[in-house]
């Protein structure tokens, strides 16, 4: 198709708006860091909730626009489903391959515990499997959205009473909490703004491409809605604190599916392509469990470099293979 003036419009407003949906996000989730630590909010419950949900909240704000805009009718029901769950594996999967392949490069080495495997990281395989049998009908009932919420406030409640006090979080306490409660509040309206306009705009590309919608998410929200994460690993590689950005990695790749993908189908249900139930979640599934049973049958728990360009490897086989098997998907 030859780009025309309307085409590149749209491209640059989706840019734009995917731009300031993930950098308004970032802000947000500072301020009310400031706030918590203001308020002396505990540490556990604060990583369960805005560091958790803070660093899927471009993600979980598309799902909610989405799903919003197909209740009402404003946005196509299948073409939206596609982008938002494509963005939504899309994440996981650069937090899960690309992100902790970076870090372990960046890092040299990280040691999987008892603790961290047992808490967080069979608890992302279980999710995995759980969403593929949820979806594999092809779709997402408000039953199955419900389900996801409510096993996401299981996990919240047990990881509560379970986990130990962490480290004090990087924001300093807030000088002026009126201030900062008022700032989060603007920058969350501004979140769902830009959700709202870049999902409008990403709609109208794809009709005008006939390309895949969940692809189009892969590549467009699944790799900015990872940003957050990013600066996240390379911030623990320079203080030499690789635990806390590999739990958020990991936590973000419950807290996707659980509350993203459980939230819009709650709310208006979702089309799943047949890409995600046949590539993408079993991908994530067989490389977790492949890398999970490689780190501590043969090389005694321990994750080093070798293994970090492993994934990074495998996250672009995940992009080629995406794309050469299901390309109109």
């Amino acid at each position: 198709m030859p780009v025309s003036g309307e085409f590149l419009t749209l491209v640059s407003i989706g840019a734009v708006a995917l731009y300031t949906l993930v950098t308004a996000a970032s802000r947000a989730i500072d301020r009310l860091l400031a706030l918590a630590e203001y308020y002396d909010v505990d540490e556990v419950l604060v990583g369960m909730t805005i560091l958790a949900l803070g660093t899927s909240l471009p993600e979980l704000s598309s799902h909610l626009i989405a799903s919003l805009g197909i209740l009402s009718g404003v946005l196509d029901y299948q073409a939206t489903s596609a982008v938002v769950i494509g963005g939504n594996t899309g994440s996981s999967t650069v937090q899960q391959l690309l992100l902790v392949g970076v870090l372990l490069i960046g890092y040299g080495s990280l040691d999987l515990t008892e603790t961290f495997v047992r808490e967080s990281y069979l608890p992302m395989l279980g999710v995995f499997v759980v969403t593929m049998v949820l979806a594999w009908d092809g779709n997402i009932s408000r039953l199955d959205g419900l389900l996801l919420l409510a096993l996401y406030l299981v996990y919240v409640g047990v990881s509560v009473t379970r986990r130990e006090r962490t480290q004090a979080l990087r924001e300093p306490p807030s000088t002026d909490p009126r201030r900062d409660a008022i700032v989060a509040v603007g920058l969350l309206t501004l979140v769902l703004l830009s959700a709202s306009l870049m999902l409008s705009s990403i709609e109208v590309v794809v009709d005008m491409l006939s390309l895949g919608g969940s692809m189009v998410g892969i590549v467009t929200i699944g790799v900015a809605a990872a940003l957050p994460e990013l600066t996240a690993v390379m911030d623990a590689i320079r203080r030499r604190s690789p635990n806390v950005a590999l739990g958020t990695l990991i936590g973000s790749n419950i807290v996707n599916p659980l509350v993203g993908i459980g939230l819009g189908g709650a709310i208006s249900t979702y089309y799943i392509p047949p890409a995600v139930v046949l590539w993408d979640l079993p991908f994530k599934l067989v490389t977790g469990a492949g890398l999970l049973g490689w780190t501590l049958y043969v090389k005694n728990g321990e994750l080093t470099r070798t293994e970090g360009g492993y994934l990074l490897g495998l996250y672009f086989v995940f992009v080629v293979g995406r794309l050469l098997l299901f390309p109109g998907q």
